[in-house]
């Protein structure tokens, strides 16, 4: 099984499991807009002591959350080293061409770096205490108000459902082929940048043609059980805010003073 959760959903009775779905998703996405905000390494510290603190309310051991970016770690990488090779600025330690190494090129990549881990951990804490319907109530309710611009909130929301229901099973289906890739004799992570993207292909393809062929099957369900997203429905679950509610977001406005104060410094 893939070792990333984003996606997944445990149950529990902790505090942010109690929260209401809209209250979660509002802080999330609150909390992932902030991060870009942030114009110091103390603020930073911050978002990430908060973000460690959060992680351990969920009940489920820390360890699971940093092992849930090793899947991703790659990417990431490859995203902060092109921060800080091509930005300039500061003290240029090193120039070849276009490529360059600068004080400010490493603390650019030093941000990108930790907006990418905070967003992971950010967004897996959402995933691991909100039940994929909720989190589909929750988008809806949300937004609700673009429905004045005649916007089909249904669809969206109905796709970034399913999007965040399927992470999981994209993930640990990655997982197999590269397992099978691997062996085939394929050695992943050695080579230059060219080799190792052409290692990717045999990945990416499989993927990608599997996730359409997915998706046409979930289309032919959703028309056989006749789905029509135009139709109006009732909601066998109602969404209740309560004082737990009101609770986290007087957090997330301290939150927001701490973080305006820091980047002061």
């Amino acid at each position: 099984m893939n070792k990333l959760m984003m996606g997944r959903y445990f149950s529990g009775d902790s505090f942010l499991h109690q929260l209401d779905p809209r209250t979660k998703l509002f802080a999330t996405l609150y909390i992932i807009a902030l991060l870009f905000f942030v114009e110091n390494i103390w603020g930073f510290l911050l978002l990430f002591a908060v973000t460690f603190f959060i992680m351990h309310q969920t009940g489920i051991a820390l360890v699971a959350f940093i092992n849930g970016v090793k899947p991703l770690i790659w990417l990431i990488l490859f995203a902060v080293m092109l921060r800080i090779f091509f930005t300039g600025g500061g003290i240029v330690y090193f120039r070849a061409g276009p490529v360059m190494l600068s004080s400010f090129g490493l603390i650019t990549g030093f941000y990108t770096f930790s907006r990418f881990v905070l967003m992971i951990f950010i967004s897996t804490v959402l995933t691991l205490t909100t039940k994929p319907i909720d989190l589909t109530d929750a988008i809806h309710a949300l937004l609700k108000p673009l429905q004045i611009f005649r916007i089909s909130i249904n669809d969206f929301a109905l796709m970034l459902s399913i999007s965040l229901r399927f992470i999981p099973n994209l993930l640990d289906e990655t997982t197999k082929i590269v397992d099978a890739q691997r062996a085939r004799g394929v050695v992943f992570g050695k080579g230059n940048i060219i080799q190792q993207m052409k290692k990717l292909v045999p990945i990416v393809l499989p993927l990608f043609a599997s996730s359409l062929k997915r998706a046409e099957e979930l289309a032919d369900v959703m028309e056989v059980k006749g789905y029509q997203s135009d139709q109006k429905r009732t909601r066998y679950r109602q969404l209740k805010w309560q004082v737990r509610d009101a609770v986290a977001l007087l957090m997330i406005v301290l939150l927001t003073a701490a973080v305006v104060f820091v980047n002061r410094l």
